[in-house]
């Protein structure tokens, strides 16, 4: 009788919303470990910064994968904590886990890459994002990963960082980088805001985005996937991930009455 061993995830933000329902909810599927500057219940937790490069890397050695998800989300235009955190941050865990022989990288990054559109008049993305939907008309251009990126805070800079380091490291070093551009992912598991009614992505369309992308073919060198639930008002095109992933999202804001949030 043949045992399959889990593949070893390590998480880094492993306390925050997205890392502690990834553990929750696919712990079944794979052997979660963290790096976390807090403690995480349940699994086994490196206590570090991953500002410190060498602090960190301990946690890498034996790993399958990575799920990076940590990141400077407290203040989304300080440039000197996005700088720190978010960007080289992001730097020493793509090289620890190059040296550690990692063989994939799964980023959270955000559609804030792309939510600079919004602050374009002669577009439609930011009166859907204000609610606006009777001066949009019925339908709209959807968004495509392959657009130029529109960063709309220092934050989505950090992030687009994040995509064109893995990039390299997939082209350069031969690693596995796949980068979602996650929606609003909300603890309420239902928009807070009208802006949230285009780009809200439920939880369980957020696990299992990200365990498509874990669990992908490892022919799979690099791409980006936009990660939004079936939103009425919705302007990025998910079906890349769709098609290449099978991602079947189920969730959709339009479960909620817009005018309630005016």
């Amino acid at each position: 009788m043949t045992t399959h061993t889990k593949p070893k995830v390590l998480v880094t933000g492993a306390s925050g919303l997205i890392g502690g329902l990834t553990i929750r909810n696919l712990s079944d599927k794979y052997e979660f470990s963290a790096v976390n500057r807090r403690p995480v219940e349940g699994i086994p937790c490196l206590q570090a910064d991953i500002n410190d490069a060498e602090a960190i890397k301990p946690a890498f050695q034996g790993m399958d994968m990575v799920l990076h998800l940590a990141a400077e989300t407290k203040d989304l235009y300080n440039w000197a904590a996005i700088v720190s955190t978010t960007i080289a941050g992001t730097a020493n865990v793509f090289q620890a886990a190059h040296e550690a022989g990692v063989k994939r990288i799964v980023f959270g990054s955000t559609g804030g890459t792309m939510c600079g559109y919004e602050y374009d008049d002669s577009l439609p993305y930011g009166r859907l994002a204000a609610g606006k939907y009777d001066e949009v008309g019925d339908s709209w251009p959807l968004l495509k990963h392959t657009d130029p990126p529109r960063p709309d805070a220092p934050y989505s800079v950090g992030k687009l960082f994040g995509e064109a380091a893995g990039r390299w490291y997939a082209d350069y070093h031969g690693m596995s980088v796949i980068c979602i551009r996650l929606g609003a992912v909300l603890d309420t598991d239902r928009p807070k805001l009208l802006r949230h009614f285009p780009g809200f992505l439920s939880h369980a369309d957020c696990v299992q985005m990200i365990d498509k992308c874990l669990s992908a073919p490892a022919s799979l060198k690099f791409d980006i996937f936009d990660a939004i639930s079936e939103n009425k008002y919705r302007w990025r095109d998910t079906s890349h991930a769709k098609e290449v992933l099978g991602w079947r999202p189920t969730g959709t804001a339009d479960l909620y009455n817009p005018d309630d949030y005016r």
